[in-house]
């Protein structure tokens, strides 16, 4: 057997602070009242976050490039009828890069709807004036709802897939994201995580803060 790092410490750093930043916000907007001022820092926070993703899958480790993951949709369907347990994957498996992209994509989407959402009490985001009040009315709608709504299936999905994974297709995924490391069969490339890398991932998290606060700098 070959260990080799698969996921470099910004991805391991992304992916439990993201999931912290989620956690807060779901209990932040079910709480509401003064809690709603985490919620905005929150989703600030998971704004920043998203660009330094997007980024980094150009910049970062082998396996958290975007051109790493099988995204074909052949690639899945094998994985589902896979019986084989045999031979781990080394980075995301099928399934696991379309959780990815989704999560990404509608976090993402959940934010950019909350920078535009107006309950008409007490919160309104930043960005309410610049767009038109029917936008506004359809963004709120949609972040108290079916955004919500999504993003709690889409956790609840990922965990059920981390459940399944460790008793149906072995070795379980969550340990590798805490240390980096995989036991493989086989020798495959390794993730770049020195320390000239890791700076370059503080550097791309800073420019993606400077793009949030510059975004929410238009509505003042």
């Amino acid at each position: 057997m070959f260990t080799v790092r698969i996921w470099d410490l910004p991805t391991r750093l992304f992916h439990w602070v993201l999931a912290c930043c989620v956690i807060g916000l779901v209990i932040t907007g079910n709480v509401g009242g003064n809690a709603m001022v985490w919620h905005f820092r929150l989703g600030y926070v998971v704004l920043s976050l998203v660009l330094f993703r997007l980024a980094w899958g150009l910049a970062g480790g082998h396996w958290s490039r975007w051109s790493s993951l099988p995204l074909h949709p052949r690639h899945a369907l094998a994985y589902l009828l896979s019986r084989s347990t045999a031979h781990p994957q080394a980075g995301h498996n099928p399934l696991g890069s379309w959780s990815v992209v989704a999560m990404l994509f509608f976090l993402l989407f959940q934010v950019s709807t909350g920078l535009i959402s107006d309950d008409e009490i007490a919160n309104a985001g930043p960005l309410t004036a610049l767009v038109s009040g029917s936008w506004v009315s359809w963004a709120t709608s949609w972040h108290k709802n079916w955004g919500k709504l999504i993003i709690i299936g889409l956790v609840l999905m990922h965990i059920l897939a981390l459940l399944w994974h460790a008793f149906k297709k072995h070795p379980p995924l969550l340990p590798a994201m805490l240390h980096g490391n995989k036991n493989l069969p086989e020798p495959v490339p390794a993730s770049r995580d020195q320390w000239r890398h890791r700076l370059l991932a503080l550097l791309i998290l800073a420019l993606s803060a400077l793009a949030v606060d510059g975004l929410l700098s238009l509505g003042a």
